[in-house]
C-alpha cells in the first residue's frame, strides 16, 4: 500500500522512499566497484569485494555518489512542485542492474537508475529549469567538495571530498546526454546555449580540471 508522508513543505510516499533507497545502494555499489578497479576479469572478484578496503569505498560511495543522487533528484522534484506539479520518483530497476553490471565487469558507470515522473502543464521553459536543477545541484555539490580539499588538511578527508568532486562532477555531465530520458534533451529543447554552458563546465570538471591544480 502507497501510504504518503509530508516531511514539512516535502509531500513524499512509501513507494518513493523504497525506489530512492535500492537506487541509492546500487548507484553506490557500482561507483565503489569502478573506485576499487575491482572487476569480474581483474582476478580474485569475490574475495576483493569482501575486504576493508572494499567495504570502505562503499561506505565513501554512499555518501559522495548517494549524496549527488538524493539532491540531484530532490533539485527536480522541488522544481516541479515549485511549477505546481505533482512529482515523485521512481527508480528503473533494468537500469539499476545494468549500472551495477557494467560497473562490475568493465568498471563503468552507466548512472541512469531513475527519473523524477512529474504530472502537470508545463511549458517548454519550465521544463527545461526543473531538468537543469539536477545537474547544477551536482556541479554545486562538485564545487562544495573541491573547496573542503583546500580546507582540510588530513588525506583521508581529502581523499573523499576529492571522490565527491569527481562523482558529482560526472553525475552532472553524464545526465546532459541530449536523448532519450536525460535531463540533456529537455534542457536543449529549451535552450542550446544553456546546455551548452552547462556541457562545457562538466567536460571541463570531469576531463580537464585534474591537470589544473
Amino acid at each position: 500500500m502507497n501510504k504518503i508522508i509530508n516531511l514539512g513543505k516535502i509531500k513524499t510516499s512509501t513507494f518513493e522512499l523504497i525506489d530512492i533507497t535500492k537506487a541509492w545502494l546500487a548507484l553506490s555499489l557500482a561507483f565503489a566497484f569502478v573506485f576499487s578497479g575491482f572487476t569480474l576479469f581483474s582476478g580474485n572478484f569475490f574475495i576483493n569485494i569482501f575486504s576493508w578496503q572494499f567495504l570502505i569505498l562503499f561506505l565513501i560511495s554512499l555518501v559522495t555518489a548517494g549524496l549527488g543522487f538524493l539532491l540531484h533528484e530532490l533539485g527536480h522534484k522541488f522544481a516541479a512542485q515549485h511549477y505546481g506539479c505533482a512529482a515523485e520518483f521512481r527508480a528503473y530497476d533494468q537500469m539499476l542492474y545494468l549500472a551495477l553490471g557494467l560497473a562490475m565487469l568493465i568498471g563503468f558507470i552507466f548512472a541512469a537508475p531513475g527519473a523524477v515522473m512529474i504530472s502537470g502543464m508545463l511549458t517548454r521553459k519550465e521544463n527545461g529549469i526543473i531538468s537543469a536543477a539536477g545537474p547544477l545541484i551536482n556541479y554545486m555539490l562538485a564545487l562544495i567538495f573541491l573547496g573542503l580539499t583546500f580546507i582540510s588538511t588530513n588525506s583521508t578527508a581529502n581523499f573523499i571530498f576529492w571522490t565527491g568532486f569527481q562523482i558529482n562532477s560526472w553525475l552532472g555531465l553524464f545526465n546532459l546526454i541530449p536523448f532519450g530520458m536525460f535531463d540533456g534533451k529537455k534542457i536543449l529543447e529549451w535552450s542550446r546555449y544553456v546546455w551548452g554552458g552547462m556541457t562545457a563546465l562538466g567536460i571541463f570538471y570531469v576531463f580537464f580540471f585534474r591537470s589544473l591544480i
